[in-house]
C-alpha cells in the first residue's frame, strides 16, 4: 500500500476482502478517496444521502462546500462576483482564469458583440415559423441553420 492510498477492508458474504483506492488531493478542502472502480471491485454501491460526503467531479472552475455555504468560481467567492462584478466579467473569469482589466473587458465586449451578429437570412428562417410554434423547435432549427450561413 502506498502512502497516498486508502485501505478498505469489507466483509462480503462472510469473506473478508481488502481493496486499495487512491487518495486525491483537493485544491481546496479535504482530500478524496477515488472509488470510481468500487462497484466493479466489490459489486456494491455506496450510499450517501444528499451526496454530503461525495465529490461528484474534479473541477478547476467551481468549488462547493454546501455545509459551510461556500461557492466560488476560480477562487472568487460567488457573493463577491454577484455584488461587485458584471456578467461579462464573470464570463471572462470562467474562460481566462482571471478577472479582466478595463482594457481586457472592453476588448472582450467588442469581440462578443462582433460574434453575436445574426445573419439576415437566419432572421428570415426564424420569422418563417408560425407564431404559435414551440420556442424550442424554432430555436433548434435556427441553431441548425447557422451551419448554412
Amino acid at each position: 500500500m502506498k502512502n497516498n492510498q486508502a485501505k478498505i477492508t469489507l466483509n462480503i458474504d462472510g469473506e473478508e476482502k481488502t481493496f486499495y483506492y487512491d487518495i486525491l488531493e483537493g485544491t481546496k478542502g479535504p482530500s478524496v478517496v477515488d472509488i470510481r472502480s468500487f462497484y466493479k471491485d466489490t459489486g456494491l454501491f455506496t450510499y450517501d444521502v444528499g451526496l454530503t460526503s461525495t465529490a461528484s467531479c474534479r473541477s478547476e472552475i467551481t468549488y462547493i462546500d454546501g455545509g459551510k455555504g461556500e461557492l466560488s468560481y476560480r477562487g472568487v467567492d460567488i457573493e463577491t462576483l454577484a455584488k461587485k462584478h458584471t456578467y461579462l466579467e464573470v464570463c471572462y473569469l470562467l474562460l481566462y482564469k482571471e478577472l479582466p482589466s478595463k482594457e481586457q473587458l472592453h476588448a472582450f465586449d467588442v469581440e462578443l458583440r462582433y460574434r453575436a451578429y445574426l445573419p439576415e437570412g437566419l432572421k428570415h428562417v426564424i420569422a418563417a415559423f408560425p407564431d404559435n410554434s414551440h420556442p424550442m423547435s424554432t430555436l433548434s432549427a435556427g441553431v441548425t441553420s447557422l451551419a448554412a450561413f
